[in-house]
């Protein structure tokens, strides 16, 4: 099982990697409105941002290993370090040292995303909840109000915040992508041909690109990267978790001690991702 550990780390490294290569060639394009694709556009010209593409894709390649040899449990943990990597390279890429308070907010954004994934401990489902195309429709409908609400919310704020309900709408968009990558696992027989006749594939060709897309928005949209990214990996793991719990009949623990300690470790998550944004204006004024 620890023969995991070494791949979660490395998937973990190279998504900070990627984070820091697509902030900052995000801050070399033309602003564009949020959800606006020519922003994809720019950032394609930018060898750049094409090599953050290629990181990307080795981490995820790295993350399916850790997977296939520890429990998603373990792993995510692992994963979300990927916020302390996007810090320290991101310090070394401009010539500084990395700010310790930063550091400090962000390292209880994970204990706290640590804790609440070991106190609730989900566990898989059936994954036959996405079959029905009334609880489709009801995904669609919940991924479309959840985004277009933190599109609104983004408009109507200042520079300091805009990044943030960005970030989490591209965490809702990776928390859902993960979440039908999931439910077509349970029709995946060997064959890539056993997926395309499931509605999850065409949706994932949509929902997962537009998350990327909102992700460099928000990058864009601040003058530091890790308030929208630590939005992001803080969004990702528990918008998927909500979505194999009301569709994907997974479970989790609902104890009294468990329900307050899951209800306690989303407190301090939501203080820890205040507290990186207010932190935020103040490092780049350094």
């Amino acid at each position: 099982m620890l023969a995991g550990t070494p791949l979660a780390l490395g998937a973990a490294a190279a998504f900070g990697a990627s984070s820091v290569l697509q902030f900052r060639a995000t801050h070399r394009a033309p602003a564009q409105p949020a959800g606006r694709p020519t922003l994809l556009l720019h950032l394609l010209r930018q060898p750049e941002w094409r090599w953050s593409v290629v990181l990307a894709a080795g981490a995820f390649g790295l993350q399916v290993a850790a997977l296939s040899l520890m429990p998603l449990i373990l792993v995510q943990p692992l994963l979300i370090t990927g916020l302390l990597w996007y810090i320290l390279l991101h310090s070394l890429a401009d010539r500084r040292r990395p700010d310790l308070k930063t550091m400090l907010e962000a390292m209880l954004c994970l204990v706290a995303l640590s804790a609440f994934l070991l106190i609730a401990r989900p566990t898989a489902g059936q994954g036959k909840g996405l079959n029905s195309f009334g609880s489709a429709l009801l995904l669609g409908v919940a991924v479309a109000v959840a985004v277009s609400l933190c599109l609104v919310a983004a408009i109507g704020l200042g520079p300091k915040w805009r990044p943030l309900p960005l970030a989490l709408a591209a965490g809702v968009c990776y928390g859902v992508t993960a979440g039908l990558i999931s439910s077509l696992a349970f029709h995946y027989n060997g064959s890539p041909l056993s997926v395309l006749g499931h509605w999850q594939t065409y949706a994932l060709a949509v929902v997962g690109p537009f998350g990327v897309l909102l992700s460099q928005n928000a990058y864009q949209a601040g003058p530091l990267g890790a308030p929208a990214l630590a939005t992001i990996i803080v969004a990702d793991p528990l918008v998927s978790l909500a979505v194999g719990l009301l569709w994907l009949d997974e479970r989790i623990q609902t104890g009294p001690w468990q329900v307050t300690g899951q209800i306690l470790a989303l407190a301090v998550l939501a203080g820890a991702v205040f507290l990186l944004a207010q932190r935020a204006p103040h490092v780049d004024q350094q």
